[in-house]
Parts: C-alpha cells; structure tokens; sequence
C-alpha cells in the first residue's frame, strides 16, 4: 500500500481547506488556518492534526503503526 503524503486540513472554526504536505519522521501537533489564524490541535485520542482535520490520516496511522510514540 503507497503511503499518501499529502492531506487537505479543513478549519473547524471557519470551512476553510488548504493541502499540507504530512511529515513522515514527525508529528504535527499544531497548524494554523491561513484563513481565520485559528490554531489547530489534535482531538482527544487522536495523534495530530492531520488525523482529527485532515482528508488522510498521518503516515504512521496509514501503516498501522502507532503514532508519535
């Protein structure tokens, strides 16, 4: 299975999407929305902010591995 590296984050405080490039040796705890300049963090259970905003989970969480960890 090819690991997706590329993930569309959506602002829950504003609908705005913007594509961010996933690190794979790292992960995102925080990002900003270029729109409203709301900070984004990671839900309760979840690892980051591509698993809780994102269209595709981190790279880890891809390869069933645990994340961050």
């Amino acid at each position: 299975m090819a690991i997706i590296l590329e993930s569309i984050l959506t602002c829950p405080q504003c609908g705005h999407a913007w594509q961010e490039t996933m690190p794979t040796d790292a992960c995102q705890f925080y990002d900003e929305c270029p729109a409203c300049h709301t900070l984004l963090r990671p839900k309760p259970g979840d690892c980051c902010v591509f698993c809780s905003y994102g269209s595709v989970p981190c790279p880890p969480i891809q390869q069933q591995r645990g994340c961050c960890g």
